[in-house]
This record gives structure tokens, sequence and C-alpha cells, in this order.
């Protein structure tokens, strides 16, 4: 197959199909608003969006609104989203780590208005002479906010087609929603967003569905599972990094852990298409091609352990800038990365790029 002339983002902007991925991880899902602002603002609209948790989320707002509106409501969720605490922070600063630490006890503490609160008995479940419950906190006021600033019939009928992505919690199969196929309504988003034990899982057409987060949290194996009849670009954006700095304390160990387990099950599908498209290429090697463009969130210096929990304004609002500019960065791989033969072709930003673009936070400013 003869390469175009046409560059990558012209493809994206006109005729190649494009799949953007998006990836879960609560309080880091900033960082994917950020992403997003930047595709909104080079007018680059998927076809179709594949999400889980936040990841899902963040895809209702785009597919549920008009062109003109996605990005303020972005923004609505996330304005309203973050601790309504003076002043912010720069990274690096000595005072950082507190002011992260304090922001995620207080989240933790009062739960954040719109998303989610404190059940009974939850914690004091624990107690011996409590009864039993299944969960920490209530995330039912995030069906408000998703009522609020998500048009359901738009959504449901919209040229963005959408897949929220769950986990079957008794058979651990995982159970996918399509607007192709099904009509998603605030609980598919509440199923999606259900961590467990954090939060409560939801039933839905009998099956009790949670969190994909702890087995599939980027679900990037979705769209590749499609028959190919034309070109595409995927574009998957991760809240969590393999790559990390040396950890030098026990806040940073643990946060390793936790980007460890739920970055990890990228790798292997990526490992898988890469075996696949090895496959393709040898048997029919003018089909249909794929490239997959892959950015995630180095965590920067100043992310503690509870990140997921940090709603700090400084730590969302460098989250988002750090999103924009990766995808700028992105984006221009398309058009300076060689051109190849074979029918995949995976390109990712260098996480030391990826973790001086952490580092730089909110340093420019939100457009």
């Amino acid at each position: 197959m003869a390469p175009s002339s046409e560059s990558g983002r012209e493809k994206l902007a006109k005729e190649q199909p494009l799949v953007l991925v998006l990836g879960g991880g609560n309080a880091l899902g900033s960082y994917l608003a950020g992403a997003c602002e930047h595709l909104l603002q080079q007018g680059i609209e998927p076809q179709w969006i594949v999400g889980g948790s936040i990841g899902a989320v963040m895809g209702a707002i785009i597919a549920g609104n008009a062109p003109e509106d996605r990005l303020p409501r972005l923004k609505a969720f996330w304005d309203e989203a973050m601790i309504r605490s003076p002043g912010l922070l720069g990274r690096g600063t000595k005072t950082r780590h507190t002011y992260n630490e304090l922001h995620t006890i207080t989240t933790l503490l009062f739960g954040r208005p719109g998303l989610f609160g404190h059940r009974f008995p939850g914690a004091l479940s624990m107690l011996p002479w409590m009864p039993d419950d299944i969960a920490l906190y209530d995330h039912t006021p995030l069906r408000q906010t998703l009522e609020r600033l998500v048009d359901f019939d738009r959504l449901n009928r919209s040229d963005i087609r959408l897949t929220v992505g769950c986990v079957d919690l008794e058979s651990g199969d995982e159970v996918l929603f399509d607007t192709t196929r099904d009509r998603l309504t605030p609980e598919h988003f509440l199923a999606s967003t259900a961590i467990t034990p954090i939060f409560p899982p939801v039933e839905i057409g009998g099956q009790l569905l949670c969190d994909p987060g702890y087995t599939n949290n980027l679900p990037l194996d979705v769209p590749f599972a499609e028959p190919m009849n034309q070109d595409f670009t995927c574009i998957a954006v991760e809240l969590f990094s393999l790559h990390a700095s040396r950890p030098a304390s026990l806040h940073s160990t643990a946060e390793r852990a936790n980007d460890l387990i739920f970055a990890s099950p990228t790798r292997r599908t990526l490992k898988a298409l890469e075996r696949e498209y090895a496959l393709r290429d040898k048997w029919e090697p003018d089909g249909p091609t794929a490239t997959l463009l892959h950015l995630a969130y180095y965590a920067g210096s100043d992310e503690r352990a509870g990140k997921t929990f940090d709603y700090s304004p400084s730590s969302i609002r460098d989250r988002w800038g750090a999103g924009k500019r990766d995808m700028k960065k992105s984006l221009a791989l398309l058009d300076d990365a060689p051109r190849t033969r074979h029918r995949f072709r995976y390109l990712a930003l260098d996480p030391r790029q990826e973790a001086v673009s952490a580092e730089l936070g909110a340093s420019a400013p939100r457009a």
C-alpha cells in the first residue's frame, strides 16, 4: 500500500477513522481532559471513543454534547471536582508534598460533592458490632453531575460511537456497553467507575458490575478486535505509566506498586498486537494498516501514593497542562515518524519527554 503524501494530522482531521481510547484513574483524569482539549482545538473529532472509569465519563461528555459545548463541559466537570482551597503551588516546592497529602486526606474524609460521599455503615462495617457493607463511599452523586453535563439523548444518537468498559464482579468477565447496540444511561457510567471496594458495584441486566481498572484499565484491545476494512488511527491515553524514577521513600514505593498494577495490562496488550500484526504482515501484507499513538501520564515528582484522590487545584491544573502538552507532542509524531511498510505502526513519546512535561505542569495556562 503506497504511503500517502497527506500528513498524519491532516488525515485525522479528514477521512481516516480515529478511535480514542481513554483509561481510568479517578482524579488523574484531568490529564485526559487536557489531551482532549488539544484534539478539540485542532478540530480533530474521533469517530469512536472507548473508555473505562473516568475515561468513560470524559467520553460521555464529549459524545453527549454539541462540539461547541464539549470543552466548556469538560472544564465545568473538573472545576466542580477540585477542592476549593486558596492558592496554587508549583511543582518542586518544599511544601507541595504536604499540600497534596492534605487535599487527599480532605477528599477521603469529606468526599467530593457531585462525585461521591460517605455511605453508612461503610468503613464502620469493619467494627464487630456493625452490619456488613460492601463499599466505603457512595458515588451516586455522580449520576446528577452526569445528567447535568451530558445530553444522553444526544449521546445515544451521536455520530461519535461510545463504548464503556466494566467487569462482572462475580465472573470476572469484561462487559462492554456500546451505543451501536445499547442505550447508555448514567448507571452504565456509575458501573464503570465503581472501583471496588471504594465504590459499590452496580447491577445492570442481572450482572453485578464494577470498574475495569484491575483487569483492563486501558481498554486498548477493544478497537483492534473489530474487523479492519480500512486504515485507521487509534490514540490511547493512559493515566498510569510503566516508567518512573527509582523510588526513594515508602510513599514512592507504594505509588510505584499502584502504577504497575494498573499499567501492566497495557504492555501485554501491546505485545499481543505486535504478534498479531506480524502474522498479518506475513499473510496479507497489503491489507489495511493501523497506527497506534500511545501517551501516558508520567506522574510528577510531587505526586503521592494517594494521587488518584488528590483533587487539589494545583494537581488538577498540572495534570491538565501535561495532558494538553503531551497530546500536542504526540500528534507531531504522526508527521515526523518515518513511514514503514508494516501494517501496524506504534508511536509513543519518550518517557523522558513525558517526565519533563509532568514537571512543567500548568506552567502553560489553559486556554
